[in-house]
């Protein structure tokens, strides 16, 4: 008789093959499924995983991809989807996956992702306290339910998702504050996916100086305005007091907050319409957009790419572009490729611009409604041991009759296919 495979040995096996093909292989054996569901497995591919991915950042063999979200013009939920594409040197895209996107997911947006997973949240005021982490690789998602605070009307929840390497864990930044300024004070509290609970934190001028603030236009944090950036180890958003504009950063590993100081009269504030945090390059930028009063018609703005050479140093702050360009809403700006290219839906459609150059490309994409850049692509396991499997009646009719057709093509005992 044959001797049965050491199950360390299985498990060096299974954790380096792709997501798809574990998921099917947990239908094989009872000790396949345990050892694949296992939180040490999915930890061990996980890491696997992002080990690949920079190697694959390091052969250069790509420039990054493309992650975006689509519907169909009429906005039918039965046609939303989350796609991921890569974008080759030569400028042409291919396609990697494509996920339906649930249909009760109809009143969320994704406001971040990271290895494999999804976050997703509302902007509704009676949901603004629920988030979403969503793997579409396993069709698994977790509901978590945050911290309802005694604000009565107005409420705004600026969030940040990233991966805490240092401590193998997941973690969400959620700080609420009032819509409208100078309200209240702003509130925090993370998320660690590895305790599945909430707890406060202390988030204010004197938490971030280490001393007790003696102006008191500088003593409270009233606005948080997302999305974060991640960068070096942490998180960071644009902040707010009465008197003072500033980024908030967020420590991933040992969660603590920082004070990051703006380029001294970087924009008139008669002229912006708004500004973003992004990586250019490698290294932390803001990207104002104002008004380009030399343009009679006013149809016309100007991008000023404000790069930091030295993270944290406020001297470091150099003004490298400035791009005229036609109109930009907020929402379609979506930050930068590796090259340091920027993404903007515009009249065109989805665009990538060259500051140096100027030049303008226009990406092979229709309809996207989110946009976003990551320097890799990888699907997890994450969830797979605490999630709950989203059935195929949450999914929209169109994606129960590609299920259907799916099933009369493979056998009854592979429930987990996708």
């Amino acid at each position: 008789m044959r001797e049965p495979v050491p199950n360390d040995v299985m498990e060096d096996i299974l954790a380096r093959l792709p997501v798809k093909s574990l998921t099917r292989f947990r239908c094989v054996s009872k000790s396949c499924n345990s050892i694949i569901t296992d939180t040490t497995f999915i930890n061990k591919h996980l890491k696997l995983n992002l080990n690949q991915s920079e190697s694959s950042i390091s052969a250069n063999t790509h420039s990054g991809y493309l992650l975006y979200t689509t519907e169909d013009k009429d906005g039918s939920s039965s046609s939303k989807e989350l796609c991921t594409v890569v974008c080759n040197n030569d400028r042409t895209l291919t396609q990697v996956s494509r996920f339906e996107i649930p249909s009760f997911f109809d009143k969320y947006m994704i406001v971040a992702f990271c290895n494999g997973l999804f976050c997703l949240a509302s902007r509704e005021n009676e949901l603004c306290h629920i988030i979403y982490l969503w793997n579409p690789s396993i069709r698994m998602c977790r509901k978590l339910v945050a911290t309802r605070f005694n604000r009565k009307k107005n409420e705004r929840a600026a969030i940040g998702f990233a991966y805490d390497s240092l401590n193998n864990d997941f973690k969400i930044l959620r700080i609420v504050c009032n819509a409208m300024f100078n309200e209240s004070e702003a509130e925090a509290e993370i998320y660690t996916l590895s305790s599945d609970s909430w707890r406060k934190v202390v988030i204010s001028m004197e938490s971030l100086r280490g001393c007790e603030v003696t102006e008191p236009k500088l003593g409270t944090i009233f606005s948080v305005w997302g999305p974060f950036t991640f960068y070096n180890g942490a998180l960071h958003a644009l902040a707010y007091t009465s008197g003072y504009y500033f980024i908030l950063s967020f420590d991933i590993s040992d969660e603590s907050f920082h004070e990051i100081m703006m380029p001294r009269n970087h924009f008139d504030s008669e002229t912006i319409k708004f500004n973003k945090l992004a990586v250019y390059k490698g290294l932390p930028a803001d990207f104002v957009f104002a008004r380009d009063d030399g343009n009679e018609r006013g149809r016309r703005i100007l991008c000023h790419i404000w790069v930091m050479e030295k993270y944290g140093v406020a001297k470091s702050w150099t003004r490298k572009f400035v791009i005229p360009m036609k109109w930009v809403w907020a929402g379609n700006f979506f930050g930068c490729t590796n090259n340091g290219e920027l993404l903007i839906k515009n009249a065109t459609g989805l665009v990538s611009i060259d500051p140096e150059s100027q030049n303008q490309n226009i990406l092979d994409i229709e309809d996207a409604n989110w946009v976003a850049f990551s320097t890799n692509s990888m699907e997890s396991l994450v969830l797979l041991d605490g999630g709950s499997f989203i059935t195929q009646n949450v999914y929209t009719e169109r994606g129960r009759e590609r299920e259907r057709r799916r099933r009369k093509r493979t056998p009854m005992f592979a429930p987990y296919m996708t």
